[in-house]
């Protein structure tokens, strides 16, 4: 299956079903209501800077991938009979010229969903595309003080280095290698 019609069914910790889907250019509207309910502190840990809400560039930026260099996922439940995107994961090819392709990770999750296994699901799920498509590892910066995210990452079973610089945690997940044993 190629990413842009990727699909997957999951439920959470909390027994609710949730879609992990690829992004589709319809989805807009979803993301524009996604950011309204996120708390200012989850936003400034995404993005490093406050922001009250998504410039239309950045909405097609976020919904109009290639499934190539860029790979995005939403995870979207129903309510009210309609679907509600209530979080995500991307990742971005950072130089695709290289031999060993590298690509830079990141993830948005609705505080009602924290501590439900979301972000993992998403790491799993980009990782196991990112292998099809030929990336080696996965790369982040993480707000040190974003425990919940560094977490996810030491959880996923992927072999993780860590460099830390002015508050701000680099991740270097392999996508190759074997994890160490336990």
């Amino acid at each position: 299956m190629h990413a842009n019609h990727f699909e997957a069914t999951e439920t959470l910790k909390n027994g609710a079903t949730v879609t992990i889907r690829a992004i589709r250019p319809t989805d807009k509207a979803g993301m524009v209501e996604a950011f309204a309910r996120l708390e200012p502190d989850s936003v400034f840990t995404r993005f490093f800077q406050h922001k009250q809400s998504l410039t239309d560039r950045e909405l097609i930026v976020a919904t109009e991938v290639d499934f190539e260099n860029v790979v995005a996922l939403v995870v979207t439940t129903e309510s009210g009979g309609r679907e509600v995107i209530i979080g995500g994961g991307r990742y971005l090819i950072l130089d695709p010229a290289r031999d060993q392709r590298s690509a830079e990770v990141a993830f948005l999750v609705e505080e009602d969903y924290h501590g439900q296994g979301l972000a993992g699901r998403i790491l799993r799920h980009l990782a196991a595309i990112a292998r099809e498509q030929g990336v080696s590892q996965f790369e982040a910066e993480v707000l040190a003080r974003n425990k919940a995210m560094l977490a996810v990452f030491s959880r996923s079973g992927l072999p993780m280095k860590q460099n830390f610089a002015d508050g701000v945690t680099h991740v270097t997940l392999s996508l190759t290698e074997r994890p160490p044993p336990p």
